[in-house]
């Protein structure tokens, strides 16, 4: 019995550990700078059910994964936006037709 609970601490840890590590990249301009490098967590061969008292702790583990997944999906629109905003001032394309010449002789 200790042995399953060690084990979903253990994996509880893991999970808090890379949300806190997400969190702390939204935080930092690392994120925008750079493509963060996050390995996938994938649960532990065998380890059954959560004990109960350990649920209250997953619950605020999920909470806090879910609101980083959403400032994750902000993030990547405000990025989209930015970037298509610089595309159009480096290539100074408002979207409209350019003229091919100006005449000045007039």
């Amino acid at each position: 019995m200790d042995e399953w609970r060690s084990a979903w601490t253990a994996a509880l840890d893991d999970l808090e550990a890379d949300i806190t590590q997400i969190e702390e990249l939204l935080r930092s301009d690392q994120f925008t700078r750079d493509t963060p490098t996050i390995d996938p967590w994938t649960p532990p061969e065998g380890l059954g059910p959560l004990p109960l008292d350990l649920r209250p702790r997953a619950d605020r583990i999920l909470a806090r994964q879910t609101a980083a997944a959403e400032e994750v999906a902000r993030a990547m629109a405000v990025n989209r936006r930015q970037a298509a905003l610089t595309n159009r001032i480096e290539l100074f394309d408002s979207g409209a037709a350019r003229p091919s010449y100006l005449d000045q002789a007039i």
